[in-house]
């Protein structure tokens, strides 16, 4: 087996250990990568010795700090390139709305906002860095959630509180994802409008989402249809910068 080949069977490993999101025997791994259990056996003491993978109790193999770091160094890394892009298209969308733009990213079962341009006007809306929502309440959410996967979705839909109806909220992402936008009324200040767009990488994964939120008041249909028209365009060159085929 060449040096690619052993890589390539190693990362193999990583990536079932990971969708798994717990823990597997070496004769589940080896099953799922199709090799022989002893060239699995064999590959997972390697990965060990450095620190990818950890015994987590008898017979079972989970994945390790190391690739933990890892994935945190890589995460820091994409949230500075995101933050370098999206910028001064973020202070081009507040000039062209008047209003305060925001981008969110996932973190879990929640959305973080990571950046703000706040609107001039007087009576704006001010979203502070590091303001954590729900995923499954407001436009900056919904948009991130609703380019999720399967799995997520049905993980923080055990999240919901009672009152919010499961189906109503799937409709919802099914209509997000059609139409590549989510406005929302009143849902999380009871005196402001948002409109979300998805941002994409290079493998076509949502890693953040943008927004402009403002006062409901100053809505009408000529401001909606304008605001998710430069929304969209936004997130899209975002996205294309970021290396995503739009």
């Amino acid at each position: 087996m060449s040096g690619t080949q052993t890589l390539g069977r190693a990362i193999d490993i990583l990536f079932v250990l990971a969708e798994s999101r717990s823990t597997l025997t070496v004769s589940e791994i080896a099953e799922k990568v199709s090799i022989p259990e002893s060239t699995a056996y064999r590959f997972i003491q390697t990965l060990i010795k450095n620190g990818f993978v950890e015994r987590k109790g008898r017979g079972r193999i989970g994945l390790g700090l190391r690739i933990f770091d890892l994935a945190r160094s890589l995460s820091q890394q994409i949230e500075r390139e995101l933050l370098t892009i999206a910028r001064p298209v973020m202070e081009e969308l507040t000039n062209r709305t008047n209003e305060t733009t925001v981008l969110f990213v996932r973190a879990g079962s929640k959305a973080v906002c990571i950046e703000n341009v706040t609107s001039r006007r007087l009576i704006r809306m001010s979203i502070e860095n590091g303001r954590v929502l729900p995923l499954y309440s407001g436009a900056s959410g919904k948009a991130l959630l609703a380019f999720e996967s399967e799995k997520t979705i049905e993980e923080v839909s055990k999240m919901f509180p009672a009152e919010t109806n499961k189906q109503t909220l799937l409709t919802q992402l099914e209509q997000i994802r059609k139409d590549g936008y989510c406005i929302t009324l009143g849902e999380v200040d009871t005196d402001a409008f948002a409109v979300a767009a998805p941002i994409l990488d290079t493998q076509q994964r949502v890693v953040a989402s943008l927004s402009v939120a403002g006062p409901i008041h100053r809505l009408n249909d000529d401001v909606v249809s304008s605001t998710i028209q430069y929304v969209k365009e936004a997130a899209s060159q975002i996205s294309q910068k970021l290396g995503a085929l739009i």
